[in-house]
């Protein structure tokens, strides 16, 4: 991905992320939500997946979700909340949907991802989150 497609990529996040609820732009204030062009390495060996996997991963919340906090965990890591631009890109690039532009596509899939790595910061698993339309 060169300068030109993650400058397009991220622009895309930043129109998503102004049409979040305000409640969820003011949890992205105190969870930063980072944007990268695929998954370290070390990530994915944390994730239990192999390298030719990482173009399958879109977003990844770190941290402890909301319900299974506790006192203890205060001096744990921040949460963050990662997009990976290689992953978006490969999802829509693999559809095909004549209704919407690709750049639409990417913009679904970028607010689809951002709300679906929230949901895991309130401790919402895949089921939850797959019932809700964020699978």
């Amino acid at each position: 991905m060169d300068e030109t497609q993650r400058t397009h990529f991220d622009a895309l996040v930043e129109q998503q992320v102004a049409t979040l609820p305000y409640t969820i732009q003011l949890l992205l204030q105190e969870t930063p939500l980072l944007v990268e062009d695929r998954p370290s390495p070390e990530l994915l060996d944390q994730l239990g997946l192999k390298a030719a996997e990482s173009s399958e991963l879109c977003g990844v919340f770190s941290g402890i979700g909301l319900t299974e906090r506790s006192v203890e965990d205060s001096m744990v890591e921040p949460q963050t909340i990662t997009i990976f631009r290689e992953g978006l890109c490969a999802l829509v690039d693999s559809r095909s949907d004549s209704k919407q532009s690709r750049d639409e596509q990417l913009a679904q899939e970028i607010r689809i991802t951002i709300l679906h790595e929230v949901g895991h910061h309130f401790g919402l698993d895949e089921d939850d989150l797959e019932a809700l339309g964020f699978g």
